[in-house]
């Protein structure tokens, strides 16, 4: 490992000779010089989803590891070999972190519940800290928006970790509908068959709120809450059990939608909606996500793409819900419970709940399309190995700028985040893009953000 005065010359003098001024003195961000360099990389939440981000980042220099609850520190240091966990030091605050640690991080990921990603990420961001936050993004619409515009401000490269826009099947998906292969797309029907109750990912109290409980010796309950005041612990929140909680998560759409709902955003440039309106659900205990749903977005002409209604559906295996509608004619077998279909004018296709696998949804007709191979590839593929290794790579400039980077990761948040609206308070809501304001239902704009506790404050 090169010593700190070693990385800080040496790359101070890469960005010299390319004329490059960077926040960061340690930001290896321009092709040249410096690709044969190890990251240092910090984690803010150490355990659960973290394992991605050891994963892809198993070839660079793990200096910090942040979590709330102490336990967390060390349940993936058996699992990876790579990366050396004895020697980062250990946090619980992440702000305690980034002051004492903020000049010798080149790379943070933000592993942490739905609710911290904006605090923890915009702490990154004005430090000149590259980062990769898990998805959602955010956890408010106002937060996707400040995190826009702090782009202009700070020097920094991004990414969302959904998966799937890593993948080949997201690109061949573009390309089949950019070459006219489905016609107009005129309606997606997408959906995932969670929540399922009592898995490790979703519990349901008796009632709400929950009980308090006496938090575990090893968890700074106040640092989980962050930006959160006045809820008290229950183990139904922590670990991994807060998504089902409108305070701290944001339910299906906020863990599946950037998976699924990717695919028709990206591929259709759908990142305008109109009206978002919630046409049923299955109500759950008040402060939490329903047990199933359907949200219908309607989306305008945009240039030559024809209007465009996208139809969500969760709750799907045992809560009642209806499950996404399949085609006719799709002859695959057992219609799919996740991923997203397209109806054409001409054709339609299916892309499965990571956006990947792209397919027609007959057999035959993808057999003789498939053999045909007349659809050129227009969009550049990504080397295996996930986002966080997506975004490693690009800071060494050994590869392109992220396809889930902030400024797509917002418009995609933004939609599932008004989508979660329209679940939460049902009905129909009629949305402004240009001014950020629901039209018809003003009473709910007062949520487009949420008061934050100090010490958690950030703006751009």
């Amino acid at each position: 490992m090169q010593t700190n005065i070693q990385r800080r010359k040496f790359l101070k003098g890469a960005a010299i000779t390319a004329g490059i001024a960077s926040i960061n003195p340690f930001a290896i961000g321009k092709p040249g010089g410096s690709a044969n360099s190890k990251i240092n990389v910090a984690m803010i939440g150490a355990g659960g989803i973290a394992a991605h981000a050891y994963d892809g980042c198993s070839n660079e220099n793990l200096v910090a590891l942040c979590d709330v609850d102490d336990k967390m520190h060390m349940t993936h240091a058996k699992k990876n070999k790579k990366l050396n966990f004895e020697k980062a030091e250990k946090f619980k605050d992440f702000r305690v972190m980034f002051d004492k640690m903020g000049k010798d991080i080149d790379m943070v990921c933000i592993n942490t519940p739905d609710h911290t990603h904006y605090a923890a990420t915009m702490a990154a961001m004005e430090r000149g800290i590259h980062v990769a936050t898990q998805k959602p993004l955010t956890h408010n619409i106002w937060q996707c928006r400040q995190i826009r515009e702090a782009l202009k401000k700070h020097n920094v490269k991004t990414v969302m970790c959904n998966q799937g826009h890593t993948y080949d099947g997201i690109r061949s998906m573009k390309e089949w509908l950019e070459a006219g292969v489905l016609g107009d797309v005129t309606q997606v029907n997408c959906g995932f068959p969670g929540p399922n109750w009592g898995n490790r990912y979703f519990k349901k109290p008796a009632s709400t709120p929950p009980k308090n409980m006496t938090p575990p010796s090893s968890l700074d309950w106040d640092l989980w809450l962050g930006p959160v005041s006045g809820v008290g612990y229950n183990d139904v929140y922590h670990p991994l059990t807060w998504r089902g909680f409108w305070d701290f998560g944001t339910g299906q759409l906020g863990d599946w939608f950037c998976h699924i709902g990717d695919g028709p955003v990206w591929c259709l440039d759908l990142y305008e909606p109109t009206v978002v309106e919630c046409v049923e659900k299955r109500d759950s205990l008040p402060g939490m996500i329903p047990d199933s749903s359907t949200v219908r977005f309607t989306f305008p002409k945009r240039g030559n793409l024809a209007p465009c209604t996208l139809t969500w559906t969760d709750g799907i295996s045992n809560n009642g819900g209806k499950g996404i509608e399949c085609p006719k004619e799709y002859d695959y077998g057992k219609a799919p419970n996740s991923g997203s279909f397209f109806l054409g004018s001409k054709k339609n296709a299916f892309l499965d709940r990571r956006s990947n696998n792209p397919r027609l949804t007959i057999k035959e007709e993808m057999k003789e399309f498939k053999k045909a191979d007349s659809v050129p590839k227009k969009y550049k593929r990504v080397p295996k190995g996930g986002p966080h290794k997506e975004l490693c790579s690009y800071i060494k400039g050994e590869g392109e700028e992220c396809g889930s980077k902030f400024e797509y990761a917002t418009k995609l948040t933004e939609i599932t985040l008004l989508g979660v609206l329209a679940q939460r308070f049902g009905g129909r809501i009629e949305w402004d893009a240009k001014a950020g304001r629901i039209t018809n239902r003003p009473e709910l704009n007062g949520y487009i953000s949420e008061a934050t506790r100090p010490g958690f404050e950030f703006k751009a």
